[in-house]
């Protein structure tokens, strides 16, 4: 029995910064981002819109295009790394969400729960809905991927920023991919990249020395919680390389596949941080596969010789047949931590679709990461009738309406000074108001749909 998806849609904001408005302002060389890392233009959460309405915007698109029943629905599980609370799932903010457009207790049977860990959240959504419907064939599941990418300003990730949803429909026999049993994994505990709670004395705070209550605190420590990251850019990518290279290795083992188990693929999606991460690491993977054509290049270490296998003719044709369909929408968006995947598979589907290309019955290979660390290797098969569900999701079309926003625009939502949305809500969930007066409320967010 094959298991996968059947149906995605998706959700972005409606603005954008240029990448290249952000290179004059911090006065960086634009085409070390935009030929360099390949990026062109950053997402940008609105002053209504946070990761909750992102996922329920994904979610009720999903419910709408397939006419579905909200009682058809078993689960609906969220990957994300930046969740609203840390005890609420963004999911139960979701289902209430949903209800009110289906009625209220529409989902009371319907099982949610968030997924965490750092941009393979999702991916472990999926594979664990996955095999409930393996145990459940007639059941159904949605997996939502929802993230804002937000980093400090003038850091080395500002320019990787973006945020997104893409929501799933999980079933058996499904349109559009078909997944392998078999999952290639390599973990290892390690702070390449994590949002700590930070803390900080009363007195660092109020500059008194005097543990007096104050906004409910009673201990002498403040914890602080920051949306952006804490990370080591350069350790992150040598962790994001060794993993997904045991991963690739162990999921060889697993599938018991020997040889250049990529050159099986139609197309290799990774996990995109930024855009062209995918053929700046899966280089590596290509060195190990192919040991005779790295002795050729030159160099005196092997460092020098992976170099210049990254810039080989060979290395070049499979970048440009099997990775770029997945960089498209990844410049055009961002970073969107647990989709960054599911957009580059999203964006090579839709790739193939505008390019008539026979695909059905094609494999498509996924190296999935996760900083903290963790990678999966899988594989899936491109469904019969994959591009009847496909022509239903217009990503590239939808890229085309995002307004451009200015820099001081930017700044503005990024210290989040700005009041009133750059463009107001419609057709959309979005949030309206947290709750700061009723004491056992304190906190709540409530959000509505128009």
């Amino acid at each position: 029995m094959k298991v996968g998806i059947d149906s995605i849609a998706f959700d972005f904001p409606k603005i954008f910064l240029p990448i290249s408005t952000l290179a004059a302002h911090r006065h960086i060389e634009t085409d070390k981002l935009t030929k360099g890392l390949g990026l062109h233009r950053m997402s940008f959460l609105d002053v209504h819109q946070d990761v909750v309405t992102l996922a329920a915007n994904a979610a009720l698109k999903l419910l709408k295009q397939n006419q579905i029943n909200p009682k058809e629905i078993s689960r609906i599980y969220v990957g994300t790394e930046s969740g609203v609370d840390s005890s609420k799932p963004v999911a139960s903010y979701v289902i209430s969400l949903l209800e009110g457009q289906y009625g209220d207790g529409s989902f009371k049977n319907c099982d949610v729960v968030d997924l965490t860990f750092a941009c393979i959240g999702a991916v472990d959504a999926l594979h664990n809905c996955i095999d409930y419907i393996r145990l459940n064939p007639t059941k159904k599941a949605i997996v939502i991927a929802t993230d804002n990418a937000k980093y400090d300003i003038n850091s080395t990730g500002e320019y990787t920023q973006g945020a997104g949803s893409i929501a799933m429909l999980i079933t058996s026999n499904p349109s559009i991919l078909s997944f392998s049993n078999e999952v290639g994994v390599s973990t290892q505990g390690v702070f390449d990249f994590f949002k700590p709670r930070r803390y900080l004395t009363k007195e660092e705070v109020l500059l008194v020395n005097d543990n007096s209550e104050w906004h409910g605190v009673l201990e002498n420590e403040i914890a602080i919680y920051k949306e952006q990251p804490v990370f080591d850019g350069q350790y992150s990518n040598q962790c994001y390389i060794k993993r997904i290279t045991e991963a690739y290795e162990h999921f060889k083992t697993e599938s018991h596949q020997q040889g250049k188990v990529y050159e099986h693929w139609e197309n290799i999606l990774l996990h995109l941080p930024y855009c062209f991460q995918g053929r700046r690491t899966f280089i590596e993977i290509f060195a190990l596969e192919n040991p005779e054509l790295l002795e050729l290049q030159t160099g005196e270490t092997a460092k020098e010789k992976i170099k210049a296998l990254a810039k080989s003719p060979e290395y070049s044709a499979l970048v440009n047949s099997k990775i770029y369909p997945s960089e498209i929408a990844s410049g055009q968006i961002g970073n969107i931590y647990t989709g960054s995947i599911f957009l580059g598979m999203l964006s090579t589907l839709c790739y193939h679709f505008a390019q008539n290309t026979d695909l059905a019955s094609k494999k498509l290979g996924f190296i999935a990461y996760g900083s903290g660390s963790k990678s999966k290797v899988f594989e899936a098969e491109v469904a019969q009738n994959w591009k009847s569900a496909i022509a239903k999701v217009p990503l590239f079309d939808s890229l085309q309406t995002a307004q451009e926003i200015d820099f001081e625009t930017y700044e503005k939502l990024h210290k989040k000074e700005l009041l009133q949305a750059v463009i107001p809500p419609s057709n959309e969930f979005y949030l309206e108001r947290i709750e700061h007066e009723n004491p056992v409320l304190l906190g709540a967010r409530y959000y509505k749909y128009c």
